[in-house]
């Protein structure tokens, strides 16, 4: 019964694993390659992070912003450096990456540890986000990247073509705002640096002559400001948008 238990526990597995490479649109000639990219530190209890996403999200964050920045030069040929940079920013923030990750289902395939499973670890934004970049990862070191642009394009540009936000990003119209009251340039400041090395979570001030400073969050120098930025203009009434994560 045992050995009949495990065969059904196993083809079950590979199911699972067929059904997600078809949403996926990649069959991996490496499969450990794919379960490493969907397997969370919290499910290693104690083993080297080695096991864990960890390494492929690395790798894949940076082949999406090369791919998703070719796809921008080619797309937009008379697009100035400013707005293809505000546009790329778009594409691979954390939210874009989650949205792929819930369009593909992913969350239901993390391996996750029994508190983090617990804790809504399969809906929680930034995972979802780790677990995208790991699979573009996993994709680009099995089959290069031909695969690894095929299965960026195909998710990514009409995302590309149809920005969920719009394109000025809040530095800039806060800097925009600060001029035409004559103010000077809105200063940031980091005031603090908290997680670990791998994953470090940034505060930053952003500070205008004699207006109240505001303070924003994010997984970046980059994203804390524009989230200070946000809620700077959220104070003020300019803006309504959510401060970035």
């Amino acid at each position: 019964m045992g050995a009949v238990a495990d065969a059904g526990q196993m083809s079950q597995r590979n199911k699972g694993r067929r059904d997600l490479e078809a949403r996926i649109g990649y069959v991996f000639a490496d499969k450990s390659l794919l379960d490493t990219a969907l397997t969370h530190i919290s499910a290693l209890s104690g083993k080297t992070r080695a096991g864990s996403y960890q390494r492929l999200e690395f790798l894949g964050d940076h082949v999406l912003g090369l791919v998703i920045s070719d796809m921008l030069y080619r797309a937009f040929p008379d697009a100035e450096e400013g707005e293809l940079s505000r546009r790329l920013a778009d594409l691979v923030r954390r939210e874009s990456c989650a949205d792929v990750a819930r369009t593909l289902d992913l969350g239901a395939a993390i391996k996750l540890g029994v508190s983090e499973a617990n804790g809504g670890g399969r809906r929680r934004t930034a995972i979802l986000a780790d677990v995208c970049e790991a699979v573009i990862g996993a994709v680009f070191v099995d089959g290069g990247y031909p695969a690894a642009s095929a299965f960026i394009e195909r998710l990514w540009t009409e995302r590309m073509t149809k920005p969920k936000r719009p394109l000025r990003d809040a530095k800039t119209v806060l800097q925009e705002w600060a001029q035409g009251r004559g103010l000077p340039t809105p200063s940031y400041r980091e005031v603090a640096r908290t997680g670990p090395d791998h994953d470090p979570e940034f505060r930053v001030l952003v500070e205008l002559p004699d207006l109240p400073p505001a303070e924003g969050s994010g997984r970046s120098k980059r994203a804390a400001e524009q989230a200070a930025a946000t809620a700077f203009l959220n104070r003020e009434g300019v803006s309504s948008a959510p401060p970035e994560t």
